[in-house]
C-alpha cells in the first residue's frame, strides 16, 4: 500500500526549522519562486517555459562571553529530510565563526501578516494573456515595414516569508516583469532597443514599443562620425537609473565615514547635509511607491555594508537620499547607524529620482540645438571608488540632434563619468517615469527618473565594437 507524502508549506517549514533550532536566536527566510517567459526572435516566438523554486535560508546566533555570532545557509529545493541539518549547519557555522561585528538583539515580534500561513503567490503563462496576442500584431507590423524584432520577456513572482524566534512572522509578494525589444534592420546594420518593468504585463503595449524602435531605425538610416570629447546629452531615463542604483550601491554610510567612498569628508565625516546638485532633485526610496511597492521590511539573507541579517524584520519607511539637491542619507544598519552617528537608513527595494520637471524626453529633444541622444548604457564598471568615476558603453543607438531634431545615428561611445559629478552638473532634469535600468536589469528593476541634460558628457573613445 502506497502513502502519500505531504509537502511542507512555506510557513510550515518557517516555523519547523525554528522548533528545531538549539541557537540563542533564530531567523529563517523561505523564499518561493516562480517564473514564466517568452523569447522571440525574426519576428516570431521561439521558446516559453514557466519555473518554481524554494530557497531556505536559516541564520542562527550563539551567544557567547566576547559577543554574539553569527552563522548563514541558504540551500534550495530543501525537503522536510533535510530541513534538521540545515539548521544544524547554520548552527556550526555561528559557533565556528567569532563575534559578529554587526551583532544587535533580533528584531522583536511585531503583529504577524495576516496571510502568513497563506500559499505563495505564483505566477503562470496566463500573464501574458494580453500581452502575447499584441505581441504577434507587432510581428506582423515589423514583418511588413521590413524589420525583425528580438526579445524576451519575464515575468517573476516571489513571495518571502520571514520567522524569528523572538516572535516575527511576515510576509511579502513581490511581482517583477522585464520586457526587452530590439528591432534590426534586416542586413542588422541598424540596430534600435527598448525596455520595460511592470508588475504584471497590463500596462505594456508592444505596438508603442515597435513604433518607437521603427522610428529610431529611421534616424539611423543616415550615420555619421564623432570624435571623442564632452558633448552635451540627453540621457534617457534608463541611463540615469542605471547610474543612481550603482550610486546606490556605493553609498554605505561605514564605508564613506571612513574615507572610502565619493560621499566621504576629509577628517573621517560624510558629506551628509553637501548640497551636490543645483536642481531641485529628490531621489528616494519607499515601499509603498505606487507601481514600485517592494518590501515594507528588511529582508536580509547575509550581512554586508548596507545590511545586516540581525535587522531582519525591521520596519522600512519612505526614505530621501538626496533631498532637493541636498544630500540627505547613507545607508546604514543599525550598527552602523551606531557607529558613524548617522540616522538608520537600511535600503529599500526601489529608487526614484525627481526633479519637478514636466518636459518628456521627447521635448527635450526639441529644446537641443546640438548634442546626443543616447539610448542607454551598459557593461558599466567602477574605475575609482573615491570620486565614484565609472566607465562604460553607449549602445543600440546614439542620435545626433541639431536644430531640436534627430538628423543622424553616430558611432558608439566609451564614457567615463561619475554620477555624483553629473548631478552636480545636469542643467536640466524633464518628467520622472517608471523605466528599466537595461545593465542592472537582472538585479534591480523598480526604478523611476527623469531624462537629464548634461552640457559636458565625457565620451572618452570611440567604441568600434558595438
Amino acid at each position: 500500500m502506497s502513502r502519500t507524502i505531504r509537502t511542507q508549506t512555506p510557513h510550515e517549514t518557517v516555523e519547523r526549522a525554528l522548533t528545531l533550532s538549539r541557537a540563542d536566536g533564530c531567523v529563517v527566510i523561505a523564499d518561493e519562486t516562480s517564473s514564466a517567459n517568452l523569447r522571440w526572435a525574426g519576428n516570431a516566438l521561439t521558446t516559453n517555459g514557466v519555473t518554481r523554486g524554494r530557497t531556505l535560508t536559516v541564520i542562527a546566533t550563539v551567544d557567547g562571553a566576547e559577543g554574539t555570532a553569527s552563522g548563514v545557509v541558504s540551500r534550495s529545493a530543501v525537503t522536510g529530510e533535510d530541513l534538521e541539518a540545515l539548521v544544524r549547519a547554520a548552527e556550526a557555522a555561528a559557533r565556528a565563526a567569532g563575534p559578529a561585528e554587526d551583532a544587535q538583539p533580533l528584531v522583536e515580534g511585531t503583529p504577524a501578516s495576516p496571510d502568513f500561513a497563506e500559499p505563495p503567490a505564483e505566477t503562470t503563462s496566463a500573464v501574458f494573456a494580453d500581452f502575447a496576442p499584441a505581441l504577434g500584431e507587432s510581428f506582423a507590423r515589423a514583418r511588413a515595414g521590413g524589420r525583425e524584432l528580438y526579445g524576451f520577456a519575464n515575468h517573476e513572482m516571489v513571495t518571502s516569508y520571514l520567522g524569528t524566534s523572538t516572535g516575527l512572522r511576515l510576509r511579502h509578494d513581490q511581482p517583477n516583469g522585464t520586457l526587452e525589444l530590439n528591432a534590426k534592420s534586416p542586413d542588422r546594420s541598424r540596430s534600435a532597443w527598448a525596455g520595460r518593468a511592470t508588475r504584471d504585463f497590463r500596462d505594456v503595449d508592444p505596438a508603442e514599443l515597435d513604433a518607437e524602435l521603427a522610428v529610431r531605425l529611421g534616424w539611423a538610416e543616415r550615420r555619421v562620425e564623432l570624435p571623442a570629447g564632452r558633448y552635451e546629452t540627453l540621457l534617457p531615463p534608463s541611463a540615469v537609473a542605471d547610474l543612481l542604483v550603482y550610486q546606490m550601491w556605493s553609498s554605505a554610510a561605514r564605508d564613506a565615514a571612513e574615507g572610502r567612498t565619493v560621499f566621504s569628508r576629509p577628517g573621517g565625516s560624510t558629506r551628509v547635509g553637501e548640497r551636490l546638485s543645483p536642481l531641485p532633485l529628490t531621489l528616494r526610496s519607499d515601499p509603498y511607491e505606487p507601481g514600485l511597492e517592494s518590501a515594507p521590511f528588511v529582508l536580509a539573507h547575509s550581512s554586508g555594508d548596507d545590511s545586516s541579517v540581525f535587522d531582519n524584520g525591521m520596519p522600512l519607511a519612505r526614505t530621501d537620499w538626496i533631498h532637493e539637491g541636498e544630500l540627505a542619507r547613507l545607508t546604514t544598519t543599525r550598527h552602523s547607524a551606531r557607529l558613524t552617528g548617522l540616522p538608520l537608513a537600511p535600503p529599500v527595494g526601489n529608487l526614484v529620482l525627481d526633479g519637478g520637471g514636466t518636459r518628456s524626453l521627447t521635448e527635450m529633444v526639441a529644446a537641443t540645438e546640438r548634442g546626443l541622444l543616447l539610448t542607454c548604457l551598459w557593461y558599466i564598471r567602477e574605475v575609482d571608488p573615491a570620486t565614484l568615476l565609472l566607465t562604460g558603453l553607449t549602445r543600440d543607438g546614439v542620435y545626433l540632434v541639431e536644430n531640436g531634431e534627430v538628423t543622424a545615428e553616430v558611432n558608439n561611445f566609451r564614457f567615463n563619468e561619475s554620477p555624483v559629478d553629473l548631478l552636480g552638473r545636469a542643467t536640466e532634469a524633464g518628467r520622472s517615469e517608471r523605466t528599466l535600468p537595461r545593465e542592472w536589469g537582472d538585479w534591480f528593476t523598480r526604478a523611476a527618473a527623469p531624462p537629464l541634460r548634461v552640457p559636458d558628457f565625457h565620451m572618452s573613445s570611440v567604441s568600434r565594437g558595438v
